[in-house]
This record gives structure tokens, C-alpha cells and sequence, in this order.
């Protein structure tokens, strides 16, 4: 694809893109829609996603839509179609009391309306790269400084020793952010980072092979299974081909950062985890493949940024807010965010265009403006995460064997997530620049 150059009248921005992955390309395609120049910098040496499968909710299409109708083609060829709205249910479940071999179902504990729509990340990310403009990414390039000079454009440095110039750096780097280290300070102790001392197992089972043991319900709808210290999340992916099946479980030992968050893990270890669980639980945790990857699940909840800006740079997605999965809502918090910056940015060219501000000035009052609409929600979804999970995996005293009780409180916090007004924090947005 060929990018689209602003005419030599007008107001040009030259904005840096640290990070290749979904949120990365997503914010890139918002500002190319709003003829900016970008410039994506990714690590890597190819476009890379950690993960099986994600889920996005109706509110994240409809954010996708106003970002840059592509991004809302690019989901559509890796996803199915949206399902009758009468039908869209996520379904929870005990997981644990059921017959261990009578073949009961499992009772559910509710549902809640979801428009969940599932797909494997790297085949998201593939389609996203599909509508980036030619020559608009650099891979193999480390961000190591950003230099920031007044008057002048922001100097990034790079491990290689090359230097690249922007008026503005957008770090949608993930959660061991570099930008993120660069707003805060190194010994700011949000730079890294924590472990959540839960283990994750992810595996892709063919939904010919699942259905005769789980039943056409969970077969094809999001569904939580619940249980002491342990819960599983299974929801259809590619065209509901495979059934995502994600089993989580607490993990008393340490685990350090720096030997990565990612082993190799087997279906042996993720038995073992559930085989105290029901009759369902245990039969997907037997059709996982032999070897997976096992992921350590890490956040920002026990010291969260204070800010997600500083001067002209600043970080969005889990570079800012990462937050454990048990909303399963990360990947659309960070589509909420490039919506957001895509429109901040739009306003800034709209100001230079009027000559009303200097092109610092406008960046700046943009990236503030960023933080003070988004930190409170993102903020919320990272402690709310761990709520949950307490809620899944029956930790809370007041919950104990009775799961049904958590379900009031599940509601309305689920109902926080996909009951985002997008039109509001597009007011808020406007009125905060």
C-alpha cells in the first residue's frame, strides 16, 4: 500500500511508532486514515505476537470503525460473523461441582451479553500489516533513548547506533515498555513489570474433537468454567474451527522476568492442575495438544504508572496499563486508546493548520490530555483483573464454595467493560484539548 502524502501546504507531523504488534499497527493506521507520517520501529525482525487467540467486543469494532475503517476488515477476514444478538452470550459456569463420571453437564451460574468475536492474534496482526503503508516500518531497531530538544525534533537512539528523527514518539511497546522506562525513569519502580504468580496454559483444540465432550453450547460461546484456585476460558476462534482454550492456574513459586515469561509447558502439568475439577474441565484439559507454551502472567497492578505522557512522548496499550487477562479486554483497552490518540492528533494538525499553537505546545497538551481520558478506566481494568480472578477462582471469603454468590459482582464489573460509552470519552477528549 502506498502512503498517503499530506499536499506541501500543510501541516505535516512526523510521529514515531515504538512497537510492530496489534495496538502498534492499529494507532499507525489511525494516523495514516488522518494523513500524518509515521514511523514504526519494531525490535523484531518480522511482525510477532506472543499468544494464541484474543476477543474483541462490539464497542472495540465500532472504536476500529472511527480509528480507520481497514483495521475493521483486517479483524473481519480472521474472525466470524457477529452471531445473532439473541444468541451473543458469555456463559459461566462450575467448573468443579459436577459429576466427576456420570457425564453431567456442568451447572451454569449465568450468562451475560457479550458480541464476543474471537481470532488468533498473529493472523490479526498479519491481515493489519496487509494495510500499512510501503516502507512505513523498520524492524530489528531497539529503542534505546529518546532525546528531547526545545525547538527541535525528539532525537530517538537505537541500539545499532542509528538515530531517526520525529516530532512525537508513541510507545505502544507492550509490557517490558522502553518508552515506558524513558517517561518514568529507570528507578521508578513501575518499570517493570510483577509477577501475578499465575501460570497459563494456551492450546487450540479442533471443535469436531471438543464438541462430543463439552456440547454445542460451550462448543460455540465464550464460556468461564470456575473452581478452586484454577479457572478455564474456552471460546471459538477461526470460524469457530478451533476452540480457544485457555487454563489458568495459581503458581506458589517465583518467577523471574528476566528468563522470560514463556516455557514449555505440557498437557501432563495441565491435567494435574484440574484434576480435582468436573468431568468438562477435565476433558479439555485432556484434549490440549502434548506440548504447549505456558505463559506467566505478569502486570502493572502493584506499581502503576502515575502518568502515561511526558512532553511529547507517551504510551499506550500495555506499555501503559497491562493488566492480567481475566477480563479479557487488553487488546480492546488499547483500541480505545488509539482512538483517542488518533483524534488528539487530528487536533493538533487541525490547530497548526490555524496557526493557533506552536507545534511543542499542541503535542504536549495532547499527550496530557491522553492521560487525564484514559488513565482512570485503564487504571480500573488493571486492579479490576485481579478482582476477578479472586472471583473465578473462589478466593474471596464471602464466596467460598457457594460460586453463584460472585455472580451480582462479576455483572457489573463485565458491564463496565463492554458498556463503554465511546462517544463520551470523545467529548472528553475534545473538551480536555
Amino acid at each position: 500500500m502506498s502512503p498517503n502524502k499530506p499536499s506541501n501546504d500543510t501541516p505535516q507531523l512526523d510521529i514515531a511508532v515504538i512497537g510492530g504488534g496489534i495496538i502498534g499497527l492499529v494507532v499507525t493506521l489511525g494516523l495514516v486514515k488522518r494523513g500524518i507520517s509515521v514511523k514504526i520501529y519494531e525490535q523484531s525482525s518480522t511482525f510477532r505476537e506472543t499468544g494464541a487467540g484474543l476477543g474483541f467486543l462490539p464497542k472495540d469494532f465500532e472504536c476500529m470503525a472511527r480509528i480507520n475503517p481497514d483495521i475493521v476488515k483486517a479483524l473481519e477476514a480472521v474472525t466470524p460473523p457477529a452471531t445473532d444478538a439473541e444468541d451473543d452470550w458469555l456463559y459461566v459456569a462450575d467448573g468443579y461441582h459436577q459429576g466427576k463420571d456420570d457425564g453431567k453437564k456442568e451447572n451454569l451460574l449465568g450468562r451475560m451479553h457479550s458480541g464476543l468475536r474471537g481470532c488468533r492474534r498473529v493472523q490479526f496482526l498479519t491481515e493489519l500489516g496487509k494495510y500499512i503503508p510501503d516502507g512505513t516500518i523498520e524492524f530489528r531497531k531497539r529503542l534505546e533513548r529518546v532525546v528531547e530538544r526545545e525547538g527541535e525534533k525528539l532525537e530517538l537512539g537505537f541500539t545499532d547506533g542509528n538515530v531517526a528523527l520525529a516530532d512525537a514518539v508513541i510507545g505502544c511497546d507492550g509490557i517490558k515498555s522502553r518508552v515506558r522506562r524513558i517517561i518514568i525513569g529507570e528507578d521508578h519502580p513501575a518499570c517493570l513489570p510483577r509477577y501475578t504468580h499465575t501460570i497459563c496454559f494456551r492450546g487450540l483444540v479442533p471443535t469436531q474433537k471438543a464438541r462430543p465432550f463439552v456440547g454445542d453450547l460451550i462448543a460455540s460461546h465464550p464460556t468461564m468454567h470456575l473452581g478452586p484456585d484454577a479457572h478455564m476460558v474456552t471460546y471459538p476462534v477461526a470460524g469457530q474451527t478451533f476452540l480457544n482454550v485457555v487454563a489458568m492456574s495459581h503458581d506458589p513459586k517465583d518467577w523471574r522476568l528476566e528468563d522470560g515469561w514463556e516455557k514449555t509447558g505440557t498437557r501432563q502439568e495441565v491435567e494435574g492442575c484440574f484434576s480435582s475439577f468436573g468431568q468438562t474441565c477435565r476433558d479439555l484439559a485432556a484434549l490440549m495438544p502434548e506440548t504447549l507454551t505456558k505463559w506467566a502472567l505478569f502486570d502493572t497492578f502493584d506499581h502503576q504508572i502515575p502518568f502515561y505522557n511526558l512532553g511529547r512522548v507517551c504510551v499506550a496499550g500495555d506499555a501503559a496499563h497491562a493488566a492480567a487477562p481475566h477480563h479479557g479486554a487488553g487488546a480492546g483497552l488499547g483500541v480505545e486508546d488509539s482512538l483517542c490518540l488518533s483524534v488528539l492528533m487530528e487536533k493538533v494538525l487541525e490547530d497548526l493548520a490555524d496557526g493557533k499553537t506552536g507545534k511543542e505546545q499542541a503535542l504536549e497538551k495532547a499527550f496530557e490530555t491522553f492521560t487525564a481520558v484514559r488513565r482512570e478506566r485503564c487504571q480500573w481494568m488493571v486492579e479490576s483483573s485481579h478482582t476477578v480472578c479472586d472471583l473465578y477462582e473462589w478466593k474471596r471469603p464471602d464466596i467460598k464454595e457457594d460460586p453463584a454468590k460472585a455472580m451480582p459482582e462479576l455483572v457489573a464489573r463485565y458491564q463496565i467493560v463492554v458498556g463503554f460509552d465511546t462517544d463520551a470519552m470523545l467529548k472528553a477528549t475534545a473538551m480536555g484539548y
